[in-house]
């Protein structure tokens, strides 16, 4: 076979999120004409989210549930020129995502709508077009005046990465291969594919198609090809080859490869598109839970939507992967992608880290949780839209499940199975191969279950019928131990868990009491913290939840249970429970909105993890308190003993399930010391000391040098510090930023779910002792110099370099 594949592809991809206008507009607003003057709009680049760029308020309708933000109509427009050496080829426009019900037009030709805010998509403009000098208009109007429409923060506008994409007339088609691997074994892996091929002309075509498959080291490891009539329209081409000796994806060794698929017609190439994959097997067992190649992997999962704290929804690959680094480090193994289909570049980045992830497509049916959601267009829209998620999205091979539905109102009524078959048979058309499972809240109701062993049982109605593969509970860890005996023939998974509440520093006087706030979900709640803070000792959840230590006892000692996904990973704008106005965004995250993990952070590290861990908490700066609860989380030893200024206050064992050991101690400003021994031998040394006032700041970048290409982020940690470099663990100091040189600051935080300062302005102040700043690159090489200061703190700065 000719080796095609080192020819200069035909198939141009261009981004096409710079220099777009952007106004605020009422709904009287029609900027569709080309001709309308938008010379006095904002210029700016996408992503774009301009919620994130308002003020809280608790008058904007999305209310404090959907993050106290403003939404509005927005319009954008941006003019381009294309060469006339492009006539006769096949223009198309990308959009990964837009925030919400848009509607687009070129050149004042209208293209189209597409309501749901999560979905992609995209738009032919050949036939629109103009060539040479003469400008060409694309305007896209976003309309999220109608809130609440969500359960949670949106965003609003362009806020996912937009592109051009030129062809050749004949073409693989957006998102156009099926990549499977229907036999995998140590020997050998066999791939097939399947390719959407469009010839728009109307004459037949005669076209050669090659697919080649490249391993990580470009080294091309099996390839075909096949001669074929292409005619007008839409054609598919299956290709079948073999990888000998497969490098499997797995979590610990995601080995990618890719396959190229080349067309040519009468000798010349006409498109080069290339696909990522990976070769794995992988199974839900009713005894031994999930199996990824061969072997029992325990899912260790979070669920997370889809906004970047202080960056809005505007996505950045970045962040993205900051975000699952953090997740990382904590153990976990699995993202659930709650309750929408995520950003591209999430799905990316999961299959080159090794993130399994459930893909989940909508939070409701046809009947609404919020007065403007996408229920009101269910019924003209889900099959399209289902249908382009599953085609997105099912090459990955990081995605092991799809979801096609979260808690949707109709799990208690008939209609219920009937939507769920429907939806069932259309991802199974597209993908035969995962699993198909729903969030139900629960999939069986238990009288006293997990007190007795005789149960009233009373089954949601999804669950029992033929539109999912796998058992997915929201909640109701009680019932996990009799998963087996209610449903017999369908393996389990904890679609979510947990909904722990906590604020990031913030303790309770008193540890070793478990608190169920709101009392319900449906009713206000006027008890609570002062402040609206949250004890950050594990003890509070949500009442159809559990503390986060409740819910992993259950889950890990039973090999049946193949794994959760907690509620959540980060914390998130809106959904503040248990409170509402002032706080504005939620508590539920194991880290903070921020990116600073909260103490049960590292419960799960000593879990999930093979590092040694040993974390005590909480701080030792106290007024008022007789006593101070101090909690351990260790692993990898017999015991913890802790001192305070040097004398013991006793050792400590975990003992049957504990997953943490406590001291109630009482206070005295000074030092505690904890060590952790194994077998008498000292694992770990943490010590915790009253400081002195704060004086200063210092900053620390997770990355000190970044990319010079207008969309790198430097995340710098912001600390206030006493003279002897001792973060100050209950300082909140207003710190002001400044920012010299190659780049900007785009978001301050400090995880606190009651601030009211913006996120896009260069002030924050420090919640127990830490902030967050992230500035991000300019397109030229060079230095960032940021500057942090603020009254009666000495000044500091730092210095990023952009390569």
């Amino acid at each position: 076979m000719a080796s095609c594949h080192q020819a200069k592809s035909p198939r141009t991809i261009l981004s096409f999120n710079e220099d777009w206008s952007f106004s605020l507009a009422d709904s009287t607003l029609d900027a569709s004409n080309p001709s309308y003057d938008d010379a006095d709009w904002r210029v700016l680049d996408v992503p774009h989210d301009w919620s994130i760029e308002g003020e809280f308020s608790e008058d904007h309708p999305a209310t404090a549930g959907g993050g106290a933000l403003p939404g509005g109509i927005g319009w954008y427009r941006k003019s381009f020129q294309l060469d006339v050496s492009q006539k006769g080829k096949q223009v198309y426009v990308q959009f990964d995502g837009i925030y919400m019900d848009s509607e687009v037009w070129i050149n004042g030709t209208y293209l189209g709508k597409r309501p749901f805010g999560y979905i992609s998509f995209e738009y032919d403009l050949t036939p629109y077009l103009n060539f040479g000098s003469k400008e060409n208009v694309l305007a896209v109007k976003v309309n999220n005046a109608n809130q609440p429409n969500s359960r949670w923060y949106s965003g609003s506008g362009l806020y996912r990465n937009t592109r051009l994409v030129i062809t050749d007339a004949i073409h693989v088609t957006q998102w156009g291969t099926y990549v499977t691997t229907p036999e995998v074994t140590s020997e050998s892996a066999t791939v097939s594919l399947e390719t959407t091929v469009l010839n728009p002309g109307t004459q037949p075509a005669d076209a050669e198609v090659y697919t080649l498959i490249k391993n990580e080291k470009n080294q091309v490891v099996a390839n075909t090809m096949s001669s074929t009539k292409l005619v007008a329209g839409k054609n598919t081409v299956a290709h079948s080859v073999t990888i000998k000796s497969p490098e499997l994806w797995s979590i610990d060794s995601p080995h990618l490869y890719t396959v190229v698929t080349e067309i040519r017609t009468g000798g010349e190439l006409t498109d080069h598109y290339e696909t990522p994959m990976g070769v794995r097997t992988f199974t839900f067992d009713q005894t031994n839970g999930f199996i990824l190649n061969g072997e029992s992997v325990k899912i260790k999962g979070v669920c997370m939507h889809h906004d970047l704290g202080s960056l809005g929804s505007a996505i950045n690959t970045r962040a993205l992967e900051r975000q699952l680094e953090i997740l990382r480090g904590m153990g976990v193994n699995a993202i659930r992608t709650s309750h929408n289909p995520p950003a591209p570049e999430l799905l990316d980045l999961c299959d080159q880290m090794g993130f399994l992830v459930m893909d989940e497509s909508f939070d409701m049916w046809s009947l609404k949780k919020s007065p403007y959601d996408y229920a009101q267009y269910w019924d003209e829209w889900h099959k399209r839209d289902l249908e382009d998620f599953i085609q997105r999205d099912r090459n990955h091979p990081s995605i092991i499940m799809w979801s096609t539905g979260n808690e949707i109102l109709e799990q208690w009524g008939d209609q219920g199975p009937i939507i769920a078959k429907e939806l069932y048979d259309i991802v199974k058309a597209l993908d035969a191969t995962r699993p198909i499972t729903v969030g139900m809240n629960p999939p069986v109701n238990m009288t006293n279950a997990g007190v007795t062993t005789q149960f009233e049982v009373n089954y949601n109605s999804i669950s029992k019928s033929d539109g999912i593969d796998v058992i997915g509970y929201n909640y109701a860890h009680q019932t996990y131990p009799h998963h087996q005996a209610n449903f017999p023939d369908k393996p389990f998974i904890a679609t979510e868990t947990t909904s722990g509440l906590m604020t990031r520093g913030y303790y309770d006087t008193q540890s070793d009491t478990v608190k169920r706030w709101p009392i319900r979900w449906d009713i206000p709640f006027d008890q609570g913290n002062p402040g609206n803070t949250v004890s950050a000792y594990d003890q509070v959840s949500a009442p159809w939840g559990s503390t986060h230590e409740e819910t992993w006892k259950v889950i890990k000692n039973d090999p049946s249970l193949s794994g959760m996904f907690i509620w959540t990973g980060f914390d998130y704008i809106g959904e503040p429970t248990p409170y509402t106005w002032p706080s504005r965004s939620s508590y539920f995250g194991v880290i903070d909105l921020a990116g600073f993990p909260k103490d049960v952070y590292y419960m799960y590290q000593s879990e999930w993890t093979d590092q040694d861990v040993l974390h005590v908490y909480p701080h030792w700066n106290w007024t008022g308190r007789d006593s101070v609860d101090v909690w351990a989380y260790y692993n990898h030893a017999d015991e913890v003993e802790l001192f305070l200024d040097g004398k013991s206050l006793g050792t400590k064992s975990k003992e049957g399930e504990d997953l943490h050991v406590m001291w109630r101690v009482a206070y005295a400003p000074g030092q505690l010391k904890a060590v952790s021994r194994k077998g008498g031998h000292e694992v770990l040394t943490q010590v915790i000391e009253t400081t002195n006032e704060a004086s200063q700041i210092a900053l620390t970048a997770d990355r000190q040098t970044i990319t010079a290409d207008g969309k790198d982020l430097s995340f710098i940690m912001v600390e206030v510090q006493d003279d002897q470099g001792r973060t100050v663990p209950v300082a909140t100091d207003l710190i002001q930023f400044a920012v010299a040189g190659q780049g900007k600051i785009v978001g301050v935080d400090n995880g606190d779910p009651t601030s009211h300062l913006s996120m896009k302005g260069n002030k924050m102040r420090a919640m127990a002792g830490k902030c967050l700043v992230i500035v991000q690159s300019g397109k030229s090489a060079g230095q960032i110099t940021l500057t942090a200061s603020g009254e009666g703190l000495t000044t500091s700065s730092l210095v990023i370099e952009t390569k």
